[in-house]
């Protein structure tokens, strides 16, 4: 339940809906563990309750919706935290392991990223907190007070747990925030964070044992699995971050600037003619079209330009020859090598081009910053 700062890239599953234009998604392995998670807290209520019957799993399954939808507030604190400090959600994920929130930039700075980890699991303890104050006045033995008792057991932990210093916790967020701003190397707290990640997992595996073997000396195996499953996570998502830092690093050091070529932005209804004598320098292939809002819209096709006779460019306009650009071609306030990089990845498929833009004021369309070619992203990629 981890702020993601880079995305590794976009969870697969259902759209349920959208918050301030993210998506909310549902992976499939959420249901696999809605079903395991219902039939593990079946027995204990059917302890507590057993004239139930067959109803125990449906109070069973009531527990986990309320467990998933604290793991959502959870993630929405995340994102929207994250939004109020200028970095935009790329989606929010709801998974086999509880959630997490893609941001799809990496401007954070040490005070933000700390800002935005912590948020999480201060949700979940003030909802501990709520749940335990309803279990108080709720009916005792009923059916409803034991899920509030459940709902405030289950945040209470996932808040504490969250708070570990280790990767891929928010508390692991939290350290690399601190040695980040110590050193000035994000990458080195990540990686001093994620080391501290893997003795969480090794902790976490230890503790879950230990108390297993309290039970008359012996560990199950349900125990054994479920200690291995989350020792595994904890230790495979620190070693994701480390070598993903590092991968971010690389991609960072691609300049930019030096990808962009000059672009000459024009009314989609500007004539051939006149548009070519805009043209200092260069093809056409850097004509940019604008719509009506101002905002890109299409490139020229040398060859339908070239197909059209001089005579006649006067009065053909530039829409004529043009070749829509898709959305994911207009990428907005690109300022680093793992921006563009992934801005490329996503309209390699629909573009060989990329579209540089300025966020302008509000309501104000952005200027056109230049063009990049998808090839020359893909070069610098593979030196």
């Amino acid at each position: 339940m981890a702020n993601q700062a880079t995305p590794p890239g976009s969870t697969r599953g259902w759209t349920i809906g959208r918050i301030l234009g993210s998506p909310v998604v549902i992976a499939p392995s959420w249901f696999l563990a809605a079903a395991v998670l219902t039939f593990l807290v079946a027995p204990t209520v059917q302890a507590q309750a057993p004239d139930l019957g067959a109803g125990v799993y449906l109070v069973a399954f009531s527990f986990v919706l309320l467990l998933f939808a604290s793991v959502f507030l959870h993630e929405l604190a995340h994102g929207l935290v994250g939004r109020a400090h200028g970095i935009p959600v790329r989606q929010y994920a709801i998974t086999l392991w509880g959630g997490h929130t893609e941001f799809s930039s990496r401007s954070m700075t040490p005070g933000s990223s700390a800002l935005v980890s912590a948020v999480g699991p201060v949700v979940n303890l003030v909802l501990a907190a709520l749940l335990a104050a309803l279990w108080q006045v709720s009916p005792n033995g009923s059916v409803l007070g034991l899920v509030l008792l459940s709902g405030a057991v289950a945040n209470g932990f996932v808040g504490v747990f969250n708070l570990l210093p280790g990767l891929p916790l928010d508390g692991g967020r939290i350290l690399e925030a601190a040695v980040w701003a110590i050193t000035g190397s994000r990458t080195r707290g990540t990686v001093a964070a994620g080391w501290f990640g893997r003795v969480v997992a090794l902790g976490a595996v230890g503790w879950m044992l230990s108390r297993a073997a309290q039970n008359g000396g012996q560990v199950n195996l349900v125990d054994l699995i479920w200690a291995g499953a989350v020792g595994s996570m904890l230790w495979a998502g620190a070693g994701q971050a480390m070598s993903g830092a590092k991968r971010l690093d690389a991609l960072d050091a691609i300049d930019v600037g030096a990808l962009v070529q000059s672009a000459v932005a024009l009314p989609a209804g500007t004539s051939m003619a006149d548009a070519q004598q805009q043209l200092t320098s260069g093809g056409v292939d850097r004509l940019v079209l604008l719509g009506p809002d101002g905002t890109p819209v299409a490139t020229v096709d040398g060859v339908a330009w070239n197909s059209v006779p001089a005579e006649q460019r006067a009065r053909t306009p530039l829409a004529a020859v043009a070749v829509p650009l898709p959305a994911a071609a207009v990428l907005s306030d690109i300022t680093t090598g793992s921006e563009l990089a992934h801005g490329a990845a996503g309209a390699a498929s629909v573009s060989a081009v990329l579209i540089l833009v300025q966020t302008g004021p509000p309501g104000a369309p952005g200027g056109v910053r230049g063009i990049v070619r998808v090839r020359d992203v893909i070069t610098a990629l593979r030196a």
